[in-house]
């Protein structure tokens, strides 16, 4: 039986495009490295195509897919990246032609036994899988308590259950593959305040609450967050520590 498609984020595809942050080119060009070869990598769950745009530096062909055609439509273009509309349990990809699968903060969402058939089905020998993750955000710790009393607050109740893979740092995912350990790696910014209150107010559970209240719970926390951050026009270093799963 197909599992339905749970869409979290079509409906605010432009604001995640715009607001959310950019991962190290270093840890394409690992999993390059990594990797059996260099010819094909699947950007599964693409999103707003950032990752898959990285991946065609050091890989000669992306293809770069997501089962919301929302996402797609406002995916980067690039002329090494082939994007297509299609779920992660059921590509159009050939048996045995890719070198690399890179999930990005979206393999919580799968049906893992059908998806983990079709990265067997699609690996070439000695291709990698690697699934990516991250929690919260670092800034200092009067920052950080305002956006994680934010999190675990008001909008707390309008995360999918999935989301405790995330919170888990996918500790609790299934992963049948031999694991290799992989580099301490994070992504990391200069923000202004507006930068920051943008990307939390892309979150999905961001967006259910505004459509279930009519209120919009980024306004008091700009309020907090101000005097937390300080000068809203000074950019500050926003960290985020990344959870890479990869094997073979």
């Amino acid at each position: 039986m197909t599992q339905a498609f749970n869409d979290h984020f079509s409906g605010h595809a432009e604001a995640y495009a715009r607001h959310r942050p950019r991962y190290p080119l270093e840890l394409f060009q690992w999993l390059a490295d990594a990797a059996a070869g260099k010819s094909l990598a699947w950007d599964c769950a693409t999103g707003n195509g950032q990752a898959a745009v990285a991946l065609a530096g050091p890989f000669e062909r992306v293809i770069a897919t997501d089962a919301s055609a929302a996402q797609i439509a406002n995916a980067e273009p690039h002329a090494g990246v082939e994007y297509r509309v299609e779920p992660a349990e059921c590509s159009t990809l050939h048996t045995g032609s890719i070198d690399l699968v890179f999930v990005s903060q979206a393999m919580h969402w799968f049906d893992l036994e059908r998806f983990y058939a079709e990265v067997r089905r699609v690996l070439r020998p000695g291709g990698l899988l690697a699934a990516l993750t991250y929690v919260q955000l670092q800034v200092d710790e009067a920052v950080d308590t305002v956006v994680a009393d934010f999190y675990q607050g008001p909008i707390h109740p309008y995360w999918p259950p999935e989301r405790r893979h995330v919170e888990q740092a996918y500790a609790s995912l299934p992963f049948p593959f031999n694991r290799i350990q992989t580099p301490a790696f994070v992504m990391q910014h200069e923000w202004r305040l507006a930068d920051l209150l943008g990307y939390l107010g892309s979150w999905s559970a961001v967006q259910r609450y505004r459509a279930a209240t009519g209120h919009d719970p980024i306004e008091e926390l700009s309020v907090r967050l101000a005097a937390a951050w300080g000068d809203p026009e000074s950019a500050r270093r926003v960290v985020w520590p990344l959870v890479v799963l990869a094997g073979y």
